[in-house]
């Protein structure tokens, strides 16, 4: 019995994956040994703030990092950060912004929402949303012609929610950030290249520590120095609502020491998911295969699409079915719409794929 189950909540196979819906990831022992100890003693905050920020630039080969409580998080201290920098009392009066250069572009096809709106996690951090083109195509010209002398920064948002193609690259965005001598924040919440991001020169990227990095609720900022003190600074302002707690800065730590020697899961990935369709090819209604993640990671899901009128289900009945049993199974579902369900296996604990094929088969034969 899980802790949960103890607690009367149902028990949840997640095959839907990395998704704050669901509790992100479900940590290694040793992070959660590292969060258990640090839970148990004291620290001076400061000093596990510079130095988590230290550790963070380390990981990801930039000039400075911070702990934030999360990915969405980031992105409202990163634009306080670039509105307020580190003047004590324009970050005092943060989301009040009038005044200052407060106005942050976006790609019309990167305004998602993510459970929450990125719109209003500027919003929080005192930025002024410009839209920039339209939702299917954007030109250099739509990014060019929303800059002004109010314009604070850039925004980029790497993610599968947002719209993948008639886009203005990263490295498009860049460059114009930078011949305008603006800085380009990034939100690369769940991708899994700490590096890269950094390494072409971005200003400050934002990732969640809960999802790629494998580690607790919480996440981090890294950048350019100038940038990343600015952010630290934002804690006696709007930061101060969303502090990341001692447990979760040092499992987030341990995470990051984790990561750095993980080792490329794709072809474990595609085994797993292999025997998932093997389990299924007699099932009636049911035609899978395996996809690589539409944002290009190295992630490779088992896409069933269902026939309702061979299955007797719609994949919108089946997802209701597997939700409803125990354990209850959640699926990916984004294009369910189109008749098909997805499975992640990053987050399936040992054994799980077998339950979910089990739990199909009933449904479906």
């Amino acid at each position: 019995m899980s802790i949960y189950q103890k607690f009367g909540l149902k028990q949840v196979i997640n095959a839907s994956g990395k998704m704050t819906a669901l509790g992100a990831s479900a940590v290694h022992p040793e992070i959660a040994e590292a969060m258990g100890k640090a839970a148990m003693d004291y620290v001076d905050i400061s000093e596990l703030m510079a130095e988590a920020g230290r550790r963070i630039a380390k990981a990801t080969g930039a000039e400075g990092g911070c702990p934030t409580l999360g990915a969405s998080a980031g992105i409202a201290i990163s634009t306080a950060a670039v509105i307020a920098g580190t003047n004590l009392v324009d970050i005092e009066r943060m989301p009040h912004s009038e005044g200052l250069a407060n106005e942050i572009i976006i790609q019309k096809g990167h305004s998602v929402h993510f459970g929450g709106a990125v719109h209003q996690m500027i919003a929080i951090g005192g930025g002024k949303v410009v839209e920039a083109g339209h939702a299917n195509q954007v030109e250099r010209a739509h990014i060019e012609g929303a800059i002004t002398s109010n314009t604070a920064a850039l925004l980029y948002v790497k993610s599968h929610h947002a719209v993948q193609k008639g886009m203005q690259s990263f490295l498009s965005m860049l460059e114009i950030a930078h011949a305008n001598k603006l800085p380009l924040i990034v939100d690369a919440a769940a991708e899994e290249d700490l590096h890269y991001y950094i390494a072409q020169g971005a200003d400050l990227v934002i990732y969640s520590g809960g999802k790629a990095i494998e580690g607790p609720t919480s996440g981090l900022i890294c950048g350019k120095a100038k940038y990343t003190q600015a952010c630290h600074a934002q804690f006696k302002g709007v930061g101060r609502a969303m502090k990341v707690g001692k447990e979760a800065i040092m499992g987030l730590l341990t995470a990051l020491e984790r990561y750095e020697n993980k080792e490329s899961t794709g072809e474990e990935q595609k085994r797993k998911m292999n025997e998932l369709l093997q389990a299924l090819a007699d099932v009636p209604g049911v035609q899978g295969r395996i996809v690589q993640d539409e944002a290009g990671r190295e992630i490779y899901r088992a896409h069933l699409t269902i026939d309702p009128e061979v299955a007797k289900l719609t994949a919108k009945e089946l997802i209701s079915e597997l939700e409803s049993g125990n354990p209850a199974i959640y699926t990916r579902n984004h294009y369910s719409n189109l008749g098909i369900i997805s499975i992640d296996p990053r987050p399936l604990l040992v054994g799980q794929e077998q339950i979910i094929a089990q739990r199909l088969q009933e449904l479906l034969k």
